[in-house]
């Protein structure tokens, strides 16, 4: 019984379904939030659904300033620009608003506007977090546009450390948003590409935290019922981006691929960060392409637990199955089966491989995986990934 100890949370009041964006003046009164700061991407900033949103603010009279000088993978210079966009305009409050790198430099913004030490300082390493001053952290509504990183549930932001070109996770328990609205139509403007992007990436939260070590049932419940979802309904929403129906399915696997991590991630994610990083690749579609070298690499750790997986979501075959299942996905996808197939040109000497070998073995995710990931192991998925070899165990 000493192994059945853990610590659980989950995620904040979620006001979900078609057409509920209309109701973002009234979730901003909710959370106390009188004069907003409205962060987005720019390429959603010159979109119709960012206009119609504004014009809801405008409709009920809500003072509000925009920002959306924000990289794919965020950077500590967009979060330098935002902070002084946030004091300069006094805003007191923030709505994040978009995809992950929206969600991530928004929640950032709210946290690190009222802060005097560096950001660095609260990466997510042991109890760092509890040297933030709480109180002067900005309230958040957080409004997802695509299904993908469940960053509106989450208590994180992932952002990119120039210097180093490694991505940091800033952790801290009131970096989770006040409200979140969770509209699929919102969604219905995904291009084909960031939909299995996005979708891969909450497929691959849902996998990991259900294979990460530890005691969460609850978690993995969440999370295998999160894979279902993107199983029956990824597809759909890749064909027709109009269906509704699997656009809110997908909505609702992103958010709980992001419940179900914080049992843990694994060497999907540790992989794909250092990729992301030097390569600024779309973070979801690199997940996708490591996940079955590092589904193989972890068999015999899963494979039990994987073949339980398969027959809840009707895949037949245990283990190789499911494996199948998860190449059959990618191919229907249009998701690169091979690390050249994503990067364009890729040469990548030793020097490089050793250098992102020993980034993956340091991210924080690494710790979750089921088996541990040295440095012979990132190397050796490294080169399976570049030439695409799926192997067997990797022990």
């Amino acid at each position: 019984m000493t192994k059945l100890v853990s610590k659980w949370n989950y995620p904040t009041t979620v006001r979900f379904g078609a057409g509920r964006i209309s109701e973002l003046p009234d979730a901003l009164a909710a959370a106390g939030i009188k004069r907003p700061l409205f962060v987005t991407d720019p390429g959603l900033a010159k979109l119709p659904v960012v206009a119609s949103t504004l014009k809801l603010l405008d409709d009920a009279r809500i003072p509000y300033g925009v920002f959306s000088d924000v990289k794919p993978n965020p950077v500590e210079s967009n979060l330098t620009a935002g902070i002084e966009v946030f004091k300069k305009g006094k805003h007191d409050g923030v709505i994040a608003f978009g995809g992950g790198s929206g969600l991530d430099l928004g929640k950032l913004i709210a946290f690190q506007a009222g802060q005097t030490r560096p950001v660095w300082d609260f990466e997510d390493i042991g109890d760092w977090w509890t040297r933030a001053n709480s109180d002067a952290i900005a309230p958040i509504v957080a409004v997802p546009t695509t299904a993908g990183t469940g960053s509106e549930v989450g208590r994180a932001g992932v952002i990119t450390h120039e210097e180093t070109h490694t991505k940091k996770v800033i952790f801290h328990p009131k970096l989770l948003p006040a409200i979140v609205i969770a509209d699929p139509e919102l969604t219905v403007g995904m291009p084909p590409f960031i939909t299995a992007g996005t979708g891969m990436d909450a497929f691959a939260h849902c996998l990991e935290a259900y294979c990460a070590p530890g005691y969460h049932p609850m978690a993995d419940g969440i999370a295998i019922e999160g894979i279902r979802l993107v199983f029956e309904n990824l597809p759909r929403a890749y064909a027709n981006g109009k269906d509704l129906a699997a656009r809110a399915h997908m909505m609702s696997a992103a958010a709980m691929g992001a419940a179900a991590f914080q049992k843990g991630l694994g060497a999907i994610h540790s992989l794909s960060h250092p990729i992301g990083a030097l390569y600024d690749t779309h973070h979801g579609m690199t997940n996708a392409v490591f996940m079955p070298y590092v589904l193989a690499f972890n068999r015999d750790a899963v494979e039990e637990r994987i073949a339980r997986l398969a027959a809840y979501i009707g895949i037949k075959g245990g283990f190789d199955g499911f494996a199948k299942a998860v190449l059959k996905l990618r191919k229907e996808l249009g998701v690169p089966h091979a690390l050249p197939d994503l990067i364009k040109g890729l040469d990548m000497d030793k020097k490089r491989k050793a250098l992102i070998a020993d980034m993956a073995i340091v991210d924080p995710t690494a710790g979750g995986n089921p088996v541990k990931l040295t440095r012979k192991a990132a190397l050796a998925l490294l080169d399976n990934s570049i030439a695409g070899a799926v192997q067997g165990s990797g022990r």
